[in-house]
């Protein structure tokens, strides 16, 4: 990985991280995807039940860039995303008993694994596609929320090296937010606010970055 990466990777994580990590959290719950051919082909979001979550992720920077390193970087979720993703974890049992749906006629969309650990209990499911509810729904708000954390990281590295390139990832940003296919915007509220607060970028990417800041509170 490059030099220009590896800073851009420093800036997001100051960006979204809103503070140092203390003690670890009494439980949480993970979400990781293996999905070889697809851009991030991995990724891992762990959330703990204080609010604090994790990402780590291969995506690239750009089309032309390298997979980068699965270096997790920080963030935070809201009250009530949290409170809906264990909700859900305990309504699918903490991911013990059966989870994959066991059909063969079903395109690979890569293997996905549920996990749950607290100060007492572990335990995960490896699944590919699921009809258990609960855990259909957390798979969608997961895999919504990668999306929404991977703009954040090309957000961070266009505005330190390619400002130009802000307005086409924000009008997407925009375009996936109207399709429902965007995930809590708040997790990557510091990014925006640097964009829409700097007076060298564009006006009208500071605007677009404005109205997703309106969408995320």
């Amino acid at each position: 990985m490059n030099t220009r990466t590896l800073i851009a990777f420093s800036v997001l994580a100051s960006c979204l991280a809103g503070s140092a990590y203390g003690q670890p959290p009494a439980a949480t719950v993970s979400f990781k995807l293996d999905f070889p051919g697809a851009d991030p082909s991995r990724y891992e979001i762990v959330v703990g039940n204080d609010g604090r979550a994790s990402y780590a992720s291969n995506g690239k920077m750009d089309e032309q860039g390298a997979p980068s390193d699965m270096t997790p970087i920080a963030f935070s979720i809201s009250d009530s995303l949290r409170t809906q993703i264990f909700d859900l974890a305990k309504r699918a049992h903490y991911f013990s008993g059966k989870v994959d749906s066991g059909r063969k006629n079903l395109a690979n969309t890569g293997a996905k694994t549920l996990a749950y650990k607290d100060a007492s209990h572990s335990s995960e499911a490896t699944y590919n596609y699921s009809q258990v509810e609960p855990v259909a729904e957390l798979t969608s708000i997961f895999q919504n929320l990668s999306t929404t954390l991977e703009c954040g990281r090309r957000l961070s590295y266009f505005h330190k090296y390619e400002k130009l390139a802000l307005e086409g990832e924000l009008k997407r940003m925009e375009d996936l937010q109207k399709e429902n296919s965007l995930g809590e915007v708040q997790a990557i509220t510091p990014i925006l606010k640097e964009i829409a607060n700097d007076s060298s970028v564009m006006n009208v990417s500071r605007a677009r970055a404005l109205r997703l800041l309106a969408v995320g509170k």
